[in-house]
């Protein structure tokens, strides 16, 4: 499984998108205004607010999908098997979803097209040779654009600048739009496009905190995260009210190891920009110290000012990624659903729900979704997860399946280095347990010296132990657990190498309290805890 993290990769998937619309100014919960207006009124109970009051939005009801401008489908929470009410409910929204984004589909080509700019230059009112006019930083809401809307977005804007080749909005626009093509749809050859376009709205406006955003969210994109947080701290001085460097100068602080700084950034964003984009990332943040209610309800929230097909869909999937983290099922399933009511092709839905419907062992239906994820966009993640299916299943085939599936993993790390991105942390992860263990250490130990996170220390200690390190690899088990994050994975993986250096007790500790947070955290994970269970029990 991969990890969840906050890097902007296609897992932690946090698309982001195009501007707001013009709105009210919001209001945080001191009822002091909230920076530059945002088209998201119902959000103006920030994070911080919820937090100290608990309120949160209702859950949703199990079956139940709904989208904007649709009524909610009701389904039945008990049935099972490919007739499961969810999907059925998720493909008659997604129906109507599709007839409506087909009447919105010009209006969000033209909004990402004005973009970061002004309208007039949009329209052609302000000439090539004119004076470009001095432009603020649009929100970012996450999943404002389906892919669908993304690709006719960046068609529109590579149109516009041909038209209007000295508009640095533009230009900053388009490189966000390139940065996002890249991440969601698994083609890292994007980045040095997207660092083009930003390079020159640059040249034409070199103080513009539109670009410098964009630079921030390529940089974390591109596990640069030291160059993200550096891109982001010049966009705010420029413009503190910049919702993407804002965003991204938390996605840095988390990707470095800094989460108290990255709290603080949080709360920051929270005064300044509350909306959806700055609520996810709260509630990442506080998932990460352990304070998963929070998580939820600052979810909750974020789901509840949600108006957007894209948003609908990003965070329901953050819902479901929760749930799931907590074993969960049905609930993620539920999420899962109300995300791909919203949009049907959404992938880290469909992958989330894939591995949602293998941990409550509808392995069948697990691998079917999973394959057609990897048809269109053949990630790390869904890769690995889809071969160890296969490695589960052992059927006629399944083990040459999976060798395929792992040397899907080494072609993708390939094409991503070849486009500027840092893959050790992805290297170090599939290829301790599906490839070269040698190289796993190595690319472990060079994450570790560049970023000290509990994803990189988990991943190092794996690569220590299956390198037969273990006394080393403890250490790095222990700090990856320390923060308070409930994740199986690390429990696993600290339980193994307990056991391998002689405590049992600890490991059983672990061992147990992976399997009861989440029994079906992977597939040969789960299993393999389980066979370590029975041995040290046996021994006693």
């Amino acid at each position: 499984m991969p990890p969840r993290t906050n890097d902007g990769g296609p897992e932690r998937e946090r698309p982001a998108s195009g501007p707001d619309a013009t709105a009210p100014a919001e209001e945080t919960a001191s009822g002091q205004a909230a920076g530059p207006p945002t088209a998201r009124p119902e959000a103006a109970k920030t994070a911080d607010a919820i937090e100290s009051t608990g309120e949160a939005r209702p859950a949703v009801a199990a079956g139940t999908a709904g989208t904007a401008g649709t009524a909610p489908t009701t389904g039945t929470p008990e049935a099972a098997g490919p007739a499961d009410e969810r999907v059925a409910a998720v493909r008659r929204v997604a129906a109507a979803g599709r007839r409506w984004r087909s009447v919105q589909l010009g209006a969000c080509a033209a909004l990402l097209a004005v973009g970061l700019t002004a309208g007039a230059i949009a329209f052609g009112a302000v000439r090539d040779g004119g004076d470009a006019p001095v432009v603020t930083a649009a929100a970012v809401s996450p999943g404002l654009l389906a892919a669908a809307d993304l690709d006719t977005g960046v068609a529109a804007l590579q149109a516009h600048l041909r038209d209007q080749p000295k508009d640095f909005g533009g230009w900053a626009t388009l490189g966000l739009a390139y940065v996002e093509q890249a991440r969601t749809q698994g083609d890292p050859s994007r980045y040095p496009q997207a660092e083009q376009a930003l390079k020159r709205s640059l040249a034409l406006r070199p103080d513009n905190d539109q670009a410098l955003s964009g630079r921030a969210a390529l940089a974390a994109a591109r596990h640069e995260f030291a160059d993200a947080l550096a891109h982001a701290d010049r966009a705010l001085e420029l413009n503190p009210y910049n919702e993407r460097a804002l965003c991204s100068r938390i996605d840095a602080l988390v990707e470095l190891g800094r989460y108290e700084e990255a709290a603080r950034a949080a709360r920051t964003a929270d005064e300044r920009r509350p909306g959806v984009p700055v609520f996810t990332r709260y509630a990442y943040v506080q998932e990460l110290r352990g304070d998963v209610t929070t998580a939820r309800r600052v979810l909750d929230r974020a789901l509840a000012a949600s108006t957007t097909p894209g948003d609908i869909a990003y965070v329901a999937t953050q819902l479901g990624q929760l749930a799931w983290n907590q074993g969960d099922d049905d609930t993620a399933l539920t999420h899962y659903a109300r995300a791909l009511a919203a949009d049907e092709d959404y992938l880290p839905a469909l992958e989330g729900r894939a591995r949602a419907l293998a941990a409550s062992g509808r392995q069948a239906e697990a691998i079917e979704g999973l394959e057609n994820v990897v048809a269109r966009f053949p990630l790390p993640g869904p890769l690995v997860e889809l071969g160890e299916l296969y490695e589960v299943r052992g059927g006629a085939g399944d083990a040459a399946r999976a060798r395929d599936r792992y040397r899907l993993v080494d072609a993708w790390t390939a094409l991503a280095r070849a486009g500027g991105v840092n893959v050790d942390l992805d290297t170090a992860l599939a290829a301790a347990d599906h490839g070269d263990r040698t190289a796993a250490l190595r690319a472990a130990r060079a994450e570790w010296d560049r970023r000290r996170t509990v994803h990189t220390a988990d991943a190092l200690a794996w690569a220590l132990h299956v390198n037969g390190e273990d006394d080393e690899a403890l250490g790095y088990a222990r700090r990856a657990t320390a923060t308070g994050y409930d994740n199986a994975v690390f429990l696993y993986h600290r339980g193994v190498i307990e056991r391998a250096t002689g405590h049992p007790d600890d490991a059983r500790a672990h061992l147990t309290a992976a399997l009861e947070l989440n029994p079906g955290f992977s597939a040969l994970g789960a299993r393999e805890a389980r066979a370590a269970l029975k041995t040290l029990e046996a021994a006693e």
